[in-house]
């Protein structure tokens, strides 16, 4: 044990608390940061606990995340309880966590990447969707995509977990809807569904991020041993794509990073809402560079783009 590792000790009489959302795939995955952390220290069970929360943004189903206050709704509980000390950590899904954050938290690590991939569900395919069907989606992202392949479709939202949104689609009220792979896998669901391999997914997709106080230094560094570098690497270029777009839960933008023969491979898409326009492009870079490369695509994409779809990227 190293001399950081004796100076933070956690055990069932001192357990670590990680804050996580009550959703069934919240909870899955603060479950693996929590068996991560369990054996790498070679702690006991009880030395770690799960304290789950409501958040708003399970509160809230009948309306798009972007009308009734956009990604803070996954996020703000459990960050008010880090400030009062109810919990240690907080674990999101990255594709939840607000582009712009306020200095008083820190993503500390991030668990290796999961599938990037989205699915669709009711149907084999979206060429093989009848005309005019009735997709299930809040996300302006899918919408515009699934728009610029068919403009016959009728895109309409659908919010709650991921049950929620496989019982409206047993009981009819869409002919189809989209989902992420690794969510589905993560839950055993992992058959469900076919992989749609033409659209880019939305930036930090599959990727499990873990939240401190950024007065914290001893817990940065402790959740930090369980983080993949790469992963960070990847999500921090992506994030920093859609911070030059001024990226927020109404933009439809997709982004992409992968290590590649030792770079960073970043390939992004900015989208008209309804799908009409897009612009799409690629960079690649060292480690160092990846912020600097993220601005540079999302400047291209922009100076490319026609006014009209430039508006929806700039404040």
């Amino acid at each position: 044990m190293n001399q950081f590792q004796s100076q933070i000790r956690f055990t069932a009489a001192n357990p670590l608390r990680i804050g996580t959302r009550k959703s069934p795939l919240a909870m899955v995955q603060s479950r693996m940061v929590q068996a991560q952390l369990i054996a790498h220290y070679q702690l006991t069970e009880d030395a770690i606990i799960l304290v789950p929360m409501v958040a708003s943004g399970d509160k809230i189903t009948d309306r798009p995340l972007a009308d009734i206050g956009g990604k803070a709704l996954w996020t703000k509980e459990l960050e008010r309880a880090l400030i009062d000390d109810d919990i240690d950590i907080a674990v999101h899904s990255m594709k939840d966590v607000e582009t712009v954050r306020p200095d008083d938290f820190s993503i500390a690590a991030m668990l290796p990447r999961g599938d990037i991939s989205d699915k669709i569900i009711g149907a084999s395919s979206v060429e093989s969707l009848k005309h005019g069907a009735r997709v299930g989606t809040s996300s302006p992202r899918r919408k515009a995509q699934l728009l610029a392949m068919r403009p016959d479709l009728i895109c309409e939202s659908i919010r709650g977990n991921v049950a929620t949104r496989l019982g409206k689609l047993n009981n009819g009220e869409f002919d189809a809807t989209l989902l992420a792979a690794v969510g589905l896998e993560r839950l055993g669901m992992g058959d469900l569904g076919e992989v749609i391999t033409t659209m880019l997914p939305a930036a930090s997709q599959g990727a499990i991020g873990i939240e401190c106080l950024s007065s914290r230094s001893d817990l940065r560094e402790y959740v930090g041993a369980i983080g993949d570098h790469d992963t960070m690497i990847c999500i921090t270029m992506e994030r920093a794509f859609l911070a030059r777009l001024s990226g927020d839960c109404h933009s439809p933008i997709a982004a992409l990073a992968i290590r590649k023969e030792g770079q960073i491979y970043l390939c992004g898409q900015i989208l008209s809402p309804d799908g009409s326009e897009q612009e799409s492009g690629d960079i690649l870079c060292s480690d160092a560079d990846c912020t600097k490369a993220a601005y540079d695509l999302a400047q291209q994409l922009l100076d490319r783009a026609s006014p009209n779809l430039r508006r929806h990227f700039e404040t």
